[in-house]
């Protein structure tokens, strides 16, 4: 009959120990330690233990690590695309916070960021220092059901508010990576695009675009300008420094643990939204 004991009933008869358990993408992304010392952090004041999964971005993994959770902890933040494994979790009764997902179910608590204001801010930044030719670099690997809000989908609207005619000949597939964004800028230069600046899904695809934009002779930021995503602290490393939509990684942890929290006490499901702020420097 698909009966799985729940934990976190079992927690409310009888004293112990509070798990959390934090399902993350990928650990050698540099987005999440961010969120992980945010998650961290508030769950120490509470006195929560916090076991941490990696579904390694495989599908297949995925699977495997919601099926785990339902078994070990008493809660769970995570970031998961499946549907499936998101109807696994919610079905056990247990508190659950679903990150970075458009599709979240409505009876599922939830973080968003919101890159619609992001990317309004990014392209109108890029026209407001004249560039009309924007290559958007998106990750290709992400299996997002459907467009609407998918971040070349929300760049596609932000441009053409700004009054470019843009299409998807706009936006380049990128595997999200240092080489993946290089590749891709390797496409963007080959097929005579012409931009005159890109804006990247993330810092790590941007970072990789310009070192092979300049690599190839492209001066950066008077032939080609780039904009990443996330606001990593490589991003102010790199030279010259990334101009990116600083998204507050660690608030979104803290702010996940909170919801947590507030579900235990019987709290109904709602969403946290994080609005990116667009830090500029050299690189635009």
């Amino acid at each position: 009959m698909g009966y799985r004991p729940s934990r976190f009933a079992r927690g409310m008869v009888g004293p112990g120990l509070t798990t959390l358990g934090l399902v993350i993408a990928d650990v050698l992304n540099p987005f999440f330690p961010e969120v992980v010392s945010g998650v961290l952090s508030a769950a120490d004041e509470r006195g929560w233990q916090v076991a941490i999964y990696s579904t390694g971005s495989a599908l297949e993994r995925e699977s495997a690590v919601a099926a785990t959770v339902v078994d070990h902890v008493d809660a769970c933040v995570a970031f998961l695309l499946d549907p499936a494994d998101i109807e696994l979790i919610q079905r056990s009764g247990m508190p659950f916070v679903l990150l970075d997902n458009e599709h979240r179910p409505p009876a599922v608590s939830g973080g968003r960021i919101d890159f619609a204001t992001g990317m309004r801010q990014a392209v109108g930044h890029l026209v407001e220092r004249g560039h009309r030719r924007i290559a958007m670099l998106d990750d290709r690997g992400r299996p997002d059901a459907g467009d609407r809000g998918t971040r070349h989908s929300l760049f596609l609207r932000a441009a053409t508010e700004c009054g470019l005619p843009a299409d998807g000949g706009w936006v380049f597939p990128a595997a999200n990576s240092l080489d993946g964004g290089a590749a891709a800028m390797d496409d963007v230069l080959d097929t005579g695009f012409g931009a005159t600046a890109v804006l990247a899904y993330n810092d790590l695809i941007a970072i990789g675009a310009m070192r092979r934009a300049r690599d190839r002779g492209v001066s950066v930021p008077e032939d080609c300008a780039f904009v990443g995503c996330d606001g990593l602290t490589l991003s102010r490393l790199v030279d010259p420094p990334l101009t990116t939509l600083l998204v507050d990684k660690e608030l979104l942890g803290r702010a996940a643990v909170q919801q947590v929290a507030a579900l235990m006490t019987g709290a109904q499901a709602r969403e946290t939204v994080i609005v990116p702020r667009l830090v500029v420097r050299a690189s635009s």
